[in-house]
């Protein structure tokens, strides 16, 4: 009989025992996050300012909970990435669940925000409490992406704070591999939220290929 652990409660050391899990430090794993980036418009630009104008006035007024994460960061991200139109849609709140190869353990959670395309998972977006931080949520997003059905499909997470991004690539196999995107933060000069969009723009972009 396995045992049964919330996605939420999971560790790094029990997806790695029990899953093989591997990180993969070479970045020619993960070139998606950083190459043929496309640029965006002084528009998309200028929306992305209030984005972060208004992130940096919320946090002015903790707590800042996930679903205010969601709505105010994630969501205006997924409206300009276009992945509200077809041939994409999004679940949330989905129920998940991955068991190792001898079940003996399995993992149940739900998933924040499920970007679909052809039935195959494409994008999955864990947000988390804005105090936390991106590695507080590592382990529950890999979790999900454990889950896929289709291992051999291009398997990318986001995980985000709403002051912070990273992005996660995962391959799967008997021994799945993963990898990590630099952190992006809106506290840095600028807006990296810039980077963010074109990044996602461009696995949608990859995504259409497919």
């Amino acid at each position: 009989m396995s045992d049964t652990v919330s996605a939420k409660n999971v560790t790094l050391h029990e997806l790695e025992a029990s899953f093989s899990l591997e990180l993969v430090e070479d970045k020619n794993f993960f070139p998606e996050w950083r190459t043929s980036l496309p640029q965006i418009t002084d528009q998309e630009q200028q929306l992305l300012d209030k984005v972060r104008a208004g992130y940096m006035n919320l946090i002015r007024y903790p707590p800042m909970l996930e679903n205010t994460v969601q709505m105010t960061i994630v969501a205006p991200l997924l409206y300009l990435a276009d992945f509200y139109l077809p041939p994409f849609h999004i679940q949330s709140e989905v129920s998940v669940s991955v068991s190792d190869m001898d079940e003996d353990i399995t993992i149940e959670g739900r998933i924040d925000f499920l970007l679909l395309h052809d039935h195959l998972r494409v994008v999955v977006i864990e947000s988390k409490h804005a105090s936390f931080s991106v590695e507080a949520g590592l382990a529950r997003l890999l979790s999900y992406m454990l889950a896929n059905p289709h291992p051999d499909q291009l398997n990318i997470g986001l995980i985000t704070t709403g002051g912070s991004f990273a992005f996660v690539k995962l391959v799967g196999g008997e021994q799945p591999q993963y990898a990590l995107s630099q952190v992006f933060e809106l506290r840095n000069p600028g807006n990296d939220l810039y980077h963010v969009l074109r990044i996602l723009k461009h696995f949608r972009d990859l995504f259409l290929e497919k």
